[in-house]
């Protein structure tokens, strides 16, 4: 879990960063001090030294993706031969009939889902 002054930091470089102002030491001081949150001074430092170097907007856009961990399990092995495109349409149409026949089911009984 992040601790206050971590936090503190973090909402402050998302503010400048939401109102187009570069991440500097001084102007993440200000808006720490200005929100009354008392904070260790190298945080500030730190967060602006490791923020310099990159672009937040993506960092934000790309918060969920992890990194390289190989190749995907559907990934056919080297020298396997590739299946055909029809597969995805065989899978498309059994289900649309599944839902066909749930949507069949519920008008059996009576009632439906605003009744």
């Amino acid at each position: 879990m992040a601790s206050v002054s971590e936090l503190a930091c973090i909402y402050s470089a998302l503010i400048l960063h939401d109102d187009e102002v570069t991440v500097t030491e001084d102007k993440l001081n200000a808006l720490i001090k200005a929100a009354g949150v008392v904070v260790e001074p190298f945080w500030p430092s730190l967060f602006a030294k490791a923020l310099s170097s990159v672009d937040i907007g993506s960092l934000i856009c790309n918060v969920g993706s992890g990194g390289g961990g190989g190749a995907p399990a559907g990934a056919p092995a080297a020298g396997a031969p590739v299946a055909s495109s029809d597969a995805p349409a065989k899978e498309e149409e059994k289900k649309e009939e599944k839902k066909d026949e749930s949507e069949e089911s519920d008008d059996d009984m009576g009632f439906g889902l605003f009744d």
